[in-house]
């Protein structure tokens, strides 16, 4: 191998640590690849995660960039800690500490609050966020002492549920004794601010708090169980054996069905044509000649006409 190979086009999928940033993920990613030999290649990622959040971090690497915004739309699984008696201006442990309560919820009162915070909900995000603000970052904003007004946003959480929780003063909480600590898990729609759910349930049991842990076990189709660490990504890049790892550009595309078309249909959707198709077929399609994607295509009407070609 040469460093000219062209890397190939797919999904890496990083159990992202603790301590970096979404776009260092990025950078080591692209690090791995040069030192495995492959040459220069577009990388980009399906979803930020904060640098206090580990977890599933879905990295496109050369024509799967092209389906990162398709990631960035996908629901998300999270497993969140909420520590009852303190907020921080972060709503996380990076911050100082804004208010303080002595109250502490029971697990009884924790489980009878969820089904209110399920389903379609307005939350107002965090200011120490990515939101633009008259082309400004709210956290810059915020760093900077300026008063942050953040506006309602609407989200859907799809399913919440109690996962562990933690006595005070001991390690399980029975379901009348005060919790110091809840840990959750949160399916969720895109734009669903995690640390800004955790808020507004601590102040629904008529207290504050703040995530303490915040991890992703799932991104759109992709899990822990696909994921590598940074670890041990340096050691396959030194092994030569990055492309044993990653997944093919389809993965992200699992809930798409197939549309298999002919060589000369190839070359018209690779030319931005648009094609008859059946009207009783409507939506998303992946094209494919052979087993080769060709484009994401969308049937609407008598047309499919193409959403994102890819350059295999």
């Amino acid at each position: 191998m040469t460093p000219s190979d062209p890397a190939p086009h797919g999904w890496l999928i990083l159990d992202k640590p603790i301590g970096i940033g979404s776009t260092q993920a990025v950078g080591a990613v692209k690090r791995a690849l040069r030192e495995a030999g492959f040459g220069k290649a577009k990388v980009g990622h399906g979803g930020t995660l904060d640098p206090l959040a580990s977890g599933v971090l879905p990295v496109a690497i050369g024509e799967a960039t092209k389906l990162a915004g398709r990631m960035l739309d996908s629901d998300k699984i999270y497993e969140f800690t909420i520590c009852f008696g303190t907020q921080t201006d972060t709503l996380d442990l990076e911050g100082a500490v804004i208010a303080t309560s002595d109250v502490r919820p029971s697990l009884a009162q924790v489980e009878a609050i969820l089904p209110r915070f399920t389903g379609p909900i307005e939350q107002v995000p965090p200011a120490y966020s990515a939101i633009l603000i008259d082309g400004v970052r709210a956290y810059d904003r915020a760093r900077a002492g300026e008063a942050v007004e953040m506006k309602l946003r609407a989200a859907t959480i799809h399913g919440l549920s109690l996962h562990h929780s933690r006595e005070r003063g001991n390690d399980e909480g029975g379901a009348g004794k005060p919790l110091s600590e809840v840990t959750l898990l949160a399916h969720v729609s895109k734009g669903t601010y995690i640390r800004s759910l955790a808020r507004d349930i601590a102040l629904a049991l008529n207290t504050v708090g703040h995530v303490t842990m915040l991890r992703r076990i799932k991104a759109g189709p992709f899990g822990l169980a696909q994921a590598i660490s940074l670890d041990n990504l340096r050691e396959t890049a030194k092994a030569r054996a990055i492309a044993e790892h990653m997944l093919p550009l389809t993965a992200g595309l699992d809930d798409i069905p197939a549309l298999s078309v002919t060589p000369e249909q190839a070359m018209a959707l690779r030319q931005g044509r648009t094609l008859a198709g059946d009207p009783r077929t409507q939506g998303l399609m992946l094209a494919t000649e052979g087993e080769t994607p060709v484009a994401l295509v969308e049937a609407f009407g008598p047309d499919i006409r193409v959403v994102r070609g890819f350059n295999l």
